[in-house]
């Protein structure tokens, strides 16, 4: 039998106006004290993000969902958040903001195997048609 790894996730959304509400999942970021891993798995639909807003600047967008993948990993790139600890790492990262990109609440689940709860998590909480 595997060990259990608690784990907490923030699902990472793009609101393109925030006084309308609407979003899209862009990704996940998942955290795991036991096993010190913190990573994100960013896939946005550039088609489904344009439907809903039209005039959005996918590359702006795009750029800034890059950084948080990169932000997990503490590159140096980001600044003097990649010289914070993993768990304030996913704590700025998931914490509520009224931006353009947004993280959902918190969730928490236990799992054997992080890198498959990683792929479930995207193929239903992100992908369109459920499947990665």
């Amino acid at each position: 039998m595997r060990a259990q790894h608690t784990y907490s996730y923030g699902i990472v959304r793009v609101v393109p106006r925030v006084d309308r509400g609407e979003f899209i999942n862009a990704g996940i970021i998942l955290w795991c004290p036991k096993s010190s891993v913190l990573e994100a798995e960013i896939l946005l639909d550039k088609k489904r993000l344009q439907a809903i807003a039209p005039d959005i600047d996918i590359d702006t967008i795009s750029n800034h969902l890059a950084m948080i993948p990169a932000i997990c990993r503490g590159d140096e790139a980001c600044g003097s958040i990649a010289k914070m600890s993993p768990v304030q790492r996913f704590g700025w990262l998931t914490a509520t903001r009224s931006t353009v990109i947004q993280t959902s609440p918190i969730h928490i689940g236990q799992c054997g195997d992080l890198a498959l709860v990683m792929k479930q998590l995207i193929a239903s909480l992100v992908l369109v048609s459920g499947k990665s």
